[in-house]
């Protein structure tokens, strides 16, 4: 197999890894460079659809400060957010965040070129700095992706998958099997500091607003290599996605900021709604409103509620969501005067590898940073527009602690990594699974059994599902091609969240449990009953 040498290799190109090359970059002096995988092109990533925008306690918003924020987190995280990282995160926000902005982020400004603010769910301030209206995610990868192709100590392989950890037998990261999709051919990448920076796992759901890149294929990397994995039950569902019908898996997201803005949930008789289950109404923590529209489509046997913008000036609504306001006129609907269709989807992992705020895992040399890691910052529940700076931030963190590493390709490859290769390197079965319907297959289990409101019956039933469907796909390491490495990855991550929700005999935050009910209907964020701080973390 071909083979190649770097001294630091990010496995990813959202906004996390895309940073954490550049940061590296700029501050170590490496002899064989930086490497960047990606499975499809530079930049595809839940980064470049983020809308909402990035959270900024900064020195130009006197409206705001950091014990504001870490309380807001803390609220919204249902009491198992790890204070220390929500502290240190917070902190660190305003030096990186003008950081991006001396890189070339462009932020939203008023017309004094002072930047704007705005408000989305269980904020207590305007705090959320935004890129082109509704595009931040874009215009952050997208500024990124610019100066990473710039760079000349930066190296980019497209279209290539991350297949298996090389772990020695000292439980040290030497570097990765990577199955290249131009060539169909497997190759080995060492590497002293390997980066996993692979994003989300929605489209283990049948309804979702992730790209169809996000398959969890980092916390199976991770998981298989004995990393230790966190909190998986926590699976976020955004409240609003378009929901243009009940057989659409195509669930574009609209951001959370449009009710920061003023619009209103109503049902299907065009009555409010969320006054019933929150104080805080259309500004609740997301969890919570997720739920309320959840029942009211029980109740009215729909397969969807409404968001009204309409009261919201229309120039503003257009200027403020261009991208929301041009992706519904193209499906009929002008939000300035028809309320939006929408229901929840899949849309974050709070759970993840279990990684420090500068990216550090439970084994040497393997560190992970972004959605794929779980740092304790959010918690049960994620606060709105807390993602995108937690990838900065740690990418950032990560570039600095590894600045004071001795970065230097492996020279020991023992009996451990050899007898790995060679698994890559023998011809296996050519059987033709029709994986698309595999994954279809899948998708259904996890949203009726491991979605919004689980219970143990169902929990079990998914359970056994999923063996089933891997014991009848009888590829466990070596794959044919990209698909099929992607539906293996995700019976693993699928298997985990299961594990990870039947071991928590408790409704907290986005995991509720229809047989552990909290006190309220829906489940709240106050006087929580601290049954379980963390639960059993996972070691393959």
């Amino acid at each position: 197999m071909k083979y190649s040498e770097y001294s630091v290799v990010i496995i990813g190109s959202g906004s996390a890894g895309l940073y954490a090359a550049l940061k590296i970059s700029q501050q170590i002096n490496l002899p064989d460079g930086i490497l960047i995988i990606t499975k499809s092109f530079l930049g595809d990533s839940n980064s470049m659809y983020a809308q909402g925008g990035i959270v900024g306690v900064l020195h130009q918003n006197p409206a705001d400060n950091v014990n504001k924020h870490v309380s807001d987190t803390l609220v919204a995280g249902a009491g198992l957010s790890d204070k220390s990282a929500v502290e240190y995160i917070s902190q660190a926000s305003d030096e990186v965040i003008n950081d991006l902005i001396d890189s070339g982020v462009s932020f939203d400004r008023d017309p004094n070129g002072e930047l704007t603010f705005t408000l989305e769910a269980a904020h207590s301030v305007r705090r959320i700095l935004h890129s082109g209206g509704d595009a931040t995610g874009k215009g952050i990868t997208q500024a990124l992706c610019d100066l990473v192709r710039k760079d000349e100590h930066i190296s980019v392989m497209e279209d290539a998958i991350a297949v298996e950890l090389l772990v020695d037998s000292d439980k040290e990261c030497k570097g990765v099997i990577v199955y290249n999709e131009l060539t169909g051919e497997h190759e080995i990448v060492y590497t002293s500091a390997l980066v996993l920076a692979t994003g989300g796992l929605g489209q283990l759901y049948k309804y979702t607003t992730n790209p169809e890149c996000a398959t969890g294929d980092g916390i199976d990397l991770a998981y298989n290599a004995g990393a230790i994995i966190q909190d998986m039950e926590f699976i976020q569902f955004h409240p609003t996605a378009l929901a243009l019908s009940p057989n659409s898996k195509d669930r574009f997201l609209i951001s959370e900021a449009v009710r920061g803005e003023g619009a209103k949930l109503v049902n299907n008789h065009g009555d409010e709604f969320m006054s019933k289950y929150h104080d805080k109404r259309e500004l609740a923590p997301r969890d919570i409103v997720t739920r309320a529209i959840y029942k009211e489509m029980g109740k009215e046997h729909k397969y969807n509620v409404f968001l009204n913008a309409s009261m919201i000036d229309s120039m503003k609504l257009t200027k403020r969501f261009p991208t929301i306001s041009k992706r519904c006129l193209e499906n009929g609907i002008d939000i300035s005067k028809k309320p939006i269709p929408v229901a929840p989807a899949a849309h974050y992992s709070m759970g993840g590898i279990k990684a420090t705020v500068e990216g550090r895992t439970s084994l040497r040399g393997l560190y992970a940073i972004g959605e794929c890691a779980s740092t304790g910052l959010h918690g049960a529940n994620r606060l709105a527009s807390n993602s995108l700076l937690e990838c900065v931030v740690c990418a950032y963190e990560l570039a600095d602690y590894l600045s004071f590493a001795n970065l230097t390709t492996p020279n020991k490859i023992d009996d451990n990594i050899r007898k790995t290769i060679e698994i890559y390197s023998q011809p296996i079965s050519d059987v033709d699974y029709d994986i698309q319907a595999l994954k279809l297959k899948l998708k259904d289990i996890m949203w009726n059994n491991v979605g919004i409101i689980r219970s143990e019956e169902g929990l079990l039933s998914a359970k056994r599902q999923i063996e089933s469907l891997r014991e009848s796909f009888k590829r466990t390491r070596k794959c044919l091609n990209r698909d099929e490495y992607e539906y293996r990855n995700m019976l693993t991550v699928s298997e985990l969240i299961i594990n990870s929700a039947l071991q928590r005999k408790e409704s907290r935050g986005a995991h509720c449990r229809s047989d552990y009910p909290e006190k309220s209907e829906i489940a709240s964020h106050t006087n929580i009953i601290k049954k379980f701080e963390r639960k059993a973390e996972y070691v393959k």
